[in-house]
């Protein structure tokens, strides 16, 4: 059995499947509960979160390759 990478990248937390009986209300119902949440920790963690990104996914390195005479 091949394991699961989730979207975070993390490879531990809970195990998680999404029950293939659910009805649509189900569904629509837990879609709104995870909604709800990420509305939650966006408001109370949004900036912190924003800079985390940012940190995560800007590069410190040199662009010397563009320090060169273009050609246009």
């Amino acid at each position: 059995m091949s394991k699961w990478h989730q979207p975070s990248g993390l490879s531990g937390g809970l195990p998680f499947t999404v029950d293939a009986t659910w009805t649509p209300e189900q569904a629509l119902a837990a879609w709104e509960l995870l909604d709800d949440l990420r509305h939650r920790v966006w408001t109370h963690y949004g900036l912190v979160i924003q800079n985390l990104m940012r940190e995560q996914r800007v590069s410190y390195e040199p662009l010397d390759e563009f320090d060169q005479d273009l050609p246009f």
